[in-house]
């Protein structure tokens, strides 16, 4: 009987976590295909979209964590930032693929603790407009006085597809 009771429970213990891994929802695709699908998006108007055009798309190495991200230790799998070559404005969306096993939460709190909405010279992001969110294993920083929610609406949509 006992060995039946274990047997059961790690049947059940089975389909619990199968069922689980099911839910987490990831984006296929490179983070530049998903950066693409992102500036794509009828989410954003057509004068963001001409802004954009003036962006331009960077891989963060470990020399830049800190400054796109807020502190060096930061670990992740891969991560790009899109920024204006030249602007008035500040703007930078980040896409950050995390490590297998990592704690997404924590990195998103990580970030959002210690990104720095006023980084650029003479110019800044107010700190309601630094947005740290997440598909699956990739997590998104927007830091935008322009259209952040359109752009985290266009971001979110993508676990829709």
């Amino acid at each position: 009987m006992k060995k039946i009771t274990i047997l059961l429970f790690v049947f059940i213990f089975t389909l619990v976590v199968s069922a689980c891994s099911k839910n987490e929802s990831i984006l296929e695709g490179s983070l530049e295909d998903i950066l693409a699908d992102i500036y794509e998006s009828d989410e954003l108007s057509d004068s963001f979209k001409e802004f954009i055009e003036g962006v331009h798309t960077i891989e963060i190495e470990d020399d830049r964590i800190e400054y796109h991200l807020g502190k060096s230790n930061i670990k992740f799998k891969e991560a790009i930032a899109s920024v204006p070559v030249m602007s008035t404005s500040a703007y930078e969306l980040t896409l950050i693929r995390a490590k297998p096993r990592q704690d997404i939460e924590k990195l998103k709190k990580d970030i959002k603790e210690n990104v720095d909405p006023q980084k650029w010279v003479c110019v800044g992001v107010e700190k309601e407009n630094v947005i740290v969110d997440n598909i699956g294993d990739v997590v998104i920083l927007i830091m935008s006085d322009n259209e952040p929610e359109n752009l985290l609406n266009a971001f979110l949509s993508l676990h829709d597809e």
